[in-house]
């Protein structure tokens, strides 16, 4: 370690906090004017590198090598004007978790359209044309671009703020940003207003992306990454705070450059590798903020949000013909290794498949739906409850049946944990304090090689043989996981209904009320979270044995968006919703993928689709058809 070392790493830091400015920035404007979580902003940062490469390899010999870069973030701001117009603008009194499967459809939609259009290969850009070399700084050679990259976010943030403060369009978008219902009520043009702040948002995240170029390779892989640190930004600086923003984009990204420089160290005789801590610093950064200043280090507490939105109807229990459908249903499932035989063996693994992310589905929706809590880092129990399972089969060689038991203990000692702080914030803070923790999580099991398997995760995790001879191989795991996921399920549908299931709804609908009432509302919200947790576990033990182990990828940020989706896709207002949503998004995921190089457009035009033209789920669609039905006999039927 040296001071000349340290001053380089400083200022790569300060190059890669303008990048990440760049896009944060964005991404704050378009929340703190339209309360939109676009989850694919991401995603035209990634179309910024990638238009950039093309433009500069095209039109560079004739217009010059920097028209041609700028050219990529004009055409963003041009994609994003549309898709406000033709997708966004249609939903935006939907509530904030139809808005998330929206963006999050788009990404799918993006990812296959670059696939597409540039292939799976990494694109490396030319130097960027007069920064070619680089400069003496304390006897360390600095490329000279990024000299430029580490000038481009304070220019921006300049700009930002002369166009805010200065101008009408300004004002009309910091008026928005405190109370967008009053703009509206005052004539202005509510519509075009969101249309143009989307344009700016993912201009500047096209900038972020071309300006990269020169860097680092345009990869499809860009939008994940970037959305994360993204997101990360925009919450720490404060929702909707653009130099919030900025001072947050520089904290991140300089304690990213300090755990480079100190590398490995020796503490106390303990050997720490602080380099490991770039990939989780930003969401512990995040965590410590939401626990200490939830509304971030610039920003305000928000005041509740008037929504355009249907209130939660009420939970109804299954009527007769409803119990006796299910029944059916488990009945047949359960004949149907017999009725199948061994040609039912792909069936009998796909239905396994269903029944697992039905029981991870109805756990998430058990704190989502009644709950109200929007947990986007709920994989890190089924996670938990995964690597909890597979460790007592290495290292015990527990039955399975222990197993089974005590693994989901696992996860709802994690949801214990993480559940303390979660239920102490609300809105999208709860939101993002699920994520970091799911992320720090992530870190720990993807980097500690000599407990977890690190990336390679842990193998070899197989239930035993049960010899059954008139059973067609396999067939008894089905049966056992058929029934375990359906006494789950049934669990936390009683659960629904209990007492605690009451107080929960009531904490949901008005935590003051519930409060006023005697109701311990942070308490039945931390009571549900373990559970919701434990469930999950539960879930993620059956899949570790399913899969024969289990890899870091069981607790990703796109596991936790699965869920989701599944629930979302299902119906949040519905019981059924994340049992429906679960196998119609399992059963789609696993047809389109085998048809189709491009299955990812597919399934995300198939959730675009299920957005804009069904809104309350698959479950909820046919319970409202059921409804009219039963309303027109009743009509008929009277004199």
């Amino acid at each position: 370690m040296s001071a000349s070392g340290l001053l380089a790493q400083l200022l790569n830091g300060l190059a890669s906090a303008s990048s990440l400015f760049l896009v944060s920035v964005g991404l704050s404007l378009i929340f703190g004017v339209t309360r939109t979580i676009n989850f694919a902003h991401g995603s035209f940062y990634m179309l910024g590198a990638f238009m950039a490469y093309s433009s500069v390899e095209v039109l560079s010999p004739h217009i010059g090598f920097w028209p041609a870069l700028l050219l990529a973030p004009l055409a963003c701001a041009v994609l994003g004007a549309i898709t406000e117009i033709l997708l966004l603008r249609r939903i935006y009194k939907a509530p904030e978790l139809f808005q998330l499967l929206a963006t999050f459809a788009l990404v799918l939609v993006i990812k296959d359209a670059v696939l597409w259009l540039w292939g799976p290969e990494e694109l490396f850009g030319p130097r960027a044309a007069g920064l070619e070399g680089s400069v003496a700084i304390l006897g360390r050679e600095f490329p000279t671009y990024d000299l430029l990259l580490i000038a481009a976010g304070p220019m921006v943030l300049l700009g930002l703020t002369l166009l805010l403060t200065k101008t009408r369009f300004g004002t009309l978008v910091r008026a928005a940003t405190q109370d967008r219902e009053m703009v509206g009520a005052l004539g202005v043009n509510q519509a075009w207003l969101f249309t143009a702040v989307f344009a700016l948002g993912t201009l500047l995240a096209g900038l972020g992306g071309a300006l990269q170029l020169p860097r680092e390779p345009a990869s499809l892989e860009m939008d994940m990454l970037t959305i994360g640190a993204a997101f990360v930004v925009v919450v720490v600086g404060g929702m909707g705070s653009i130099p919030g923003a900025f001072v947050a984009a520089l904290l991140v990204a300089e304690l990213k450059a300090v755990c480079i420089w100190l590398g490995v160290q020796q503490i106390a005789g303990v050997e720490i590798s602080f380099s490991k801590l770039t990939l989780v610093v930003e969401f512990l950064v995040m965590a410590v903020v939401l626990i200490w200043r939830p509304w971030g280090l610039l920003g305000k507490p928000q005041a509740l949000a008037r929504s355009g939105s249907e209130p939660e109807l009420p939970l109804r229990s299954a009527g007769r013909g409803a119990r006796a459908a299910w029944l059916g249903l488990l009945l047949a499932l359960v004949l149907l290794p017999l009725v199948a035989g061994e040609a039912g063996g792909y069936s009998t693994v796909l239905l396994t498949d269903i029944f697992i992310a039905a029981l991870f589905a109805a756990s998430l929706h058990f704190i989502l739906g009644p709950g109200g809590m929007h947990s986007f880092g709920h994989a890190a129990y089924f996670g938990l409850g995964a690597y909890g399972a597979a460790l007592l089969v290495r290292m015990l060689d527990l039955p399975l049946p222990a197993v089974l038991l005590l693994g989901p203990l696992v996860a709802a000692a994690g949801g214990l944990l993480y559940g303390w702080f979660c239920v102490r914030l609300s809105g999208v803070y709860l939101t993002m304090l699920t994520l970091a923790f799911a992320q720090i999580s992530w870190a720990i099991v993807f980097q500690w090689d000599a407990f977890t398997g690190g990336s390679n995760g842990l193998t070899g995790v197989w239930p035993p043989e049960w010899q059954i001879t008139w059973a067609p191989r396999g067939a008894v795991f089905y049966w056992l996981a058929l029934a375990v996921c359906a006494l789950g399920i049934y669990l936390l549908r009683r659960l629904l209904f209990s007492p605690l299931g009451y107080a929960l709804r009531a904490s949901r609908d008005s935590a003051l009320r519930a409060d006023a009432i005697g109701i311990a509302v942070r308490r039945v919200q931390w009571t549900a979270f373990v559970i919701a947790a434990l469930f999950a576990g539960l879930a993620g033990a059956l899949f570790a044995f399913s899969k024969g182990g289990v890899a870091p990828d069981a607790m990703s940020v796109t596991k936790s968006v699965d869920a989701l989706v599944m629930v979302l896709l299902g119906g949040v207002q519905t019981l059924a919703g994340p049992v429906v949503g679960a196998a119609a998004f399992t059963w789609l995921h696993d047809t389109v993928a085998r048809n189709t190089e491009y299955w990812r457009a597919l399934m995300g035009a198939i959730m675009l689709a299920l957005v804009l033209l069904f809104p309350q789920g698959i479950s909820g669609f046919a319970q409202m058809l059921w409804a009219r039905v039963a309303m027109k006999k009743a009509q008929g039927a009277q004199p």
